[in-house]
């Protein structure tokens, strides 16, 4: 088995990556980034992928966390991404473009398996939601630690929209919302999720997370909630411990 990987986070703004010790779960060296190419098709975000596994001087494996649903490692939806993802291999136009190896899988999922393998969700039992809060708001779900894949429930209908146009990151910088405003709204959407799931926890990353202070008194006290200490580090530390996992089994 492969002791390093190439993680690598497809984001709608960035693509960042860095070499993964498997073993430690850490990073060899401060990951290195990308714009991501407007527009965003599969070819021009492979150029960008290829380029940043060449940045790395890479030829080993890699795997890609990225923003859609992700089966056999098929692109099944685009609610962030160009609408002609949908239906391509990311792992085949990947791996064509670098040369290496590649393992896709969701980037939530990736965050997720990050948070409970080596953060705050280590050795919890039950059931615990991830909540990625950037752009949009991405999810992973695990159960006793095994991962539920591709649950997407920051597009659950809700207050007449899906979530994640409700309390993402994006909405509360781009209306100005004051911290307690915007934790209210975050607040409303984790009770909404906990009446339907009645998790043991939730997990939240993604950069707000760097303020927790700020917004974490006006969640409601039934809640157990915790932010991960991984910060934005985690989509990329999660894909290589992802494709370390899908790799061992083949």
């Amino acid at each position: 088995m492969d002791r390093y990987i190439l993680g690598i986070d497809v984001g709608g703004t960035g693509i960042k990556g860095g070499v993964v010790d498997i073993v430690t779960g850490q990073l060899l060296a401060d990951r290195k980034r990308l714009l991501t190419p407007k527009p965003a098709t599969p070819e021009s975000v492979a150029l960008a992928f290829a380029e940043l596994v060449r940045m790395h001087d890479w030829k080993g494996p890699v795997a890609a966390g990225f923003p859609a649903v992700v089966k056999n490692g098929i692109c099944l939806t685009a609610s962030n991404i160009e609408k002609s993802w949908i239906g391509t291999s990311i792992e085949k136009i990947f791996s064509e473009a670098c040369g290496c190896p590649v393992t896709a899988v969701n980037d939530a999922d990736a965050a997720g398996l990050a948070m409970m393998k080596l953060d705050v969700g280590k050795g919890k039992k039950g059931l615990v939601i991830v909540l990625t809060i950037g752009t949009g708001i991405g999810s992973a779900l695990f159960y006793d630690g095994e991962l539920i894949a591709n649950t997407e429930l920051g597009h659950l209908f809700f207050k007449g929209d899906i979530a994640e146009r409700y309390c993402s990151n994006i909405v509360r910088e781009s209306q100005n919302m004051s911290w307690e405003k915007w934790g209210g709204q975050l607040n409303e959407y984790l009770l909404h999720l906990n009446k339907i799931f009645s998790p043991n926890c939730f997990i939240l990353g993604g950069g707000v997370t760097k303020e927790f202070e700020q917004f974490s008194s006006f969640l409601d006290d039934s809640l157990e909630v915790y932010a991960t200490e991984l910060k934005n580090a985690a989509g990329t530390i999660g894909a290589a411990l992802y494709a370390a996992e899908i790799n061992a089994k083949k």
